[in-house]
């Protein structure tokens, strides 16, 4: 058994860190591991030295950096702790704007040369498959190498659970991002005009995203009215009932996505593994996890896209293969289960 301290500055996020955060707490503590968190209101010393952990998971980003000890963290790794750090790509195709979003790592010399320095982490990680051109130069810049842990599916949030106050011919989950925008009007919005569409999730009207800005920001600044305010707009049981009770659950990505195809998002394994059906658009990536056609469907532009849409909205049975396989698929090779062996297999190694 290991202990594991998992930093996430705030428990109150309503974006994709609180799954990605349950889902490894969820895993961890299944597969027998005591994992332990450290937020902002933590004293990130204190949580070192008491809990001794065996492995940190930790971000190289503006968030969670403003909370690290790093002095701590080294006295720390002498004792054999080691720390796993999500890192930010090295030529970032996100905007700035995106305060929650790291910025290139290319241009922020005082990290790289924490990495260079050798005391900061021991394996640096994102969800970029290995070769994306978003982390070129960052092995040869830092002497460390790039490894790739992709999200998954928490075995205990995504499982079929059907409800009737969730049914519709389509569904969406998601934050309606800017480099979103543009998919969404020519892609997702007509589907009005001919389907029962319901979409989910953050900063679908101004109000919206007003208050979320806000909480973000209360979160950056750890202040405590601002930071735990804002609540989210589902609670985390109800997407697997949205993908179970939905006859297709579309899955969109962000333009960089498609452009580099290196990476996909977490709603393309949470889809299947509650039963639901996947119509995604086009991310190169995804073809290496899934077989299109057979696990998931993949639209490769716009005609096909529309078209699948209507063709499996008319064929019903045609859909029935395509859940099942896809459902076998994730729960064998891309749940937090197995992103936590991974790790474990990773930490055993550097031993």
């Amino acid at each position: 058994m290991m202990k594991v301290l998992y930093q996430i500055p705030s428990l109150y996020t309503i974006y994709a860190g609180r799954t990605i955060y349950l889902g490894y707490k969820h895993a961890f503590e299944d597969l027998g591991h005591e994992f332990l968190t450290v937020t902002a209101d933590d004293d990130f010393k204190t949580s070192l030295e008491k809990h001794n952990p065996d492995i940190l998971l930790t971000s190289m980003n503006a968030f969670n950096m403003k909370f690290l000890d790093l002095n701590a963290i080294i006295k720390q790794r002498k004792k054999g702790m080691k720390v796993f750090v999500n890192t930010p790509f090295w030529q970032s195709p996100l905007s700035k704007l995106r305060i929650n979003e790291a910025p290139s790592l290319r241009t922020n010399k005082q990290y790289i040369d924490l990495i260079k320095s050798g005391t900061f982490g021991d394996v640096y990680y994102n969800v970029c498959r290995t070769g994306d051109q978003r982390m070129d130069g960052f092995e040869k810049e830092t002497g460390q190498k790039h490894v790739t842990i992709l999200l998954a599916a928490d075995k205990y949030l995504h499982f079929s659970e059907y409800t009737e106050q969730f049914k519709a011919e389509i569904s969406f989950v998601g934050s309606n991002l800017p480099d979103k925008q543009a998919f969404f009007q020519s892609h997702v919005f007509p589907l009005r005009k001919k389907y029962d569409l319901k979409l989910y999730g953050q900063d679908w009207t101004f109000t919206d995203k007003s208050l979320n800005f806000a909480h973000k920001v209360g979160q950056f600044f750890n202040v405590p009215v601002l930071k735990s305010f804002k609540k989210a707009n589902l609670e985390v049981e109800d997407e697997r009932k949205i993908y179970s009770s939905s006859l297709i659950s579309i899955n969109v990505h962000e333009e960089y996505q498609r452009r580099f195809g290196g990476d996909c998002n977490e709603r393309t394994f949470k889809i299947p593994a509650c039963g639901g059906f996947e119509i995604t658009d086009d991310v190169s990536c995804v073809r290496e996890y899934f077989k299109d056609g057979e696990e998931i469907v993949i639209a490769k532009n716009k005609d096909e896209w529309f078209e699948k849409i209507e063709f499996y909205l008319k064929n019903p049975k045609k859909r029935d293969p395509i859940i099942e396989k896809g459902k076998i698929k994730v729960l064998k090779f891309h749940t937090y289960h197995n992103r936590v062996e991974q790790i474990v297999k990773l930490f055993n190694a550097l031993k």
